[in-house]
C-alpha cells in the first residue's frame, strides 16, 4: 500500500520549528521594514509605478505571514505550497508590468517622466 502524502507542517518537520519561526520572523522584519520605504517612496512620487511597487512588497509580506502561519500550524502545507507560488508569481507579474508600463517611451511612462 503507498505511504500517504503529509498534509500538515508537522508532517513536514516544520511545525513549531522555533529556528525556522526565526527565521521567518527576520525575514518579516526585514520585508516589513522594506514595505514601509516603499511606502514613503509611493508618498513622495505619487507615481502609479510606486504604488505598484509598495503593492508588490506587500505581497512579499504577505508571503512572510504565510510562512509563520506554516511554522505555526495554522496554513496546511499543500495550502502553504499554493499560496507561497501563487504570491510569487503575483510579484513577478506585478513588478513586470510595473517596468513595462511605465518604460520611458511609453506611452503610460510619459505621464509619470512629467510628475518627477
Amino acid at each position: 500500500m503507498p505511504r500517504p502524502v503529509p498534509l500538515t507542517a508537522a508532517d513536514w518537520g516544520v511545525e513549531g520549528s522555533l529556528a525556522l519561526l526565526a527565521v521567518v520572523f527576520v525575514a518579516g522584519v526585514g520585508t516589513g521594514l522594506l514595505f514601509l520605504v516603499s511606502l514613503v517612496a509611493y508618498k513622495r512620487r505619487r507615481t502609479a509605478q510606486y504604488r505598484l511597487i509598495s503593492v508588490a512588497v506587500g505581497v512579499l509580506l504577505a508571503r512572510s505571514i504565510v510562512g509563520a502561519g506554516t511554522v505555526l500550524g495554522y496554513v496546511p502545507m499543500p495550502i502553504h505550497h499554493f499560496l507561497e507560488h501563487s504570491l510569487d508569481f503575483l510579484i513577478a507579474a506585478i513588478v513586470l508590468y510595473a517596468v513595462y508600463v511605465h518604460a520611458p517611451g511609453s506611452v503610460s511612462g510619459a505621464d509619470d517622466a512629467g510628475a518627477e
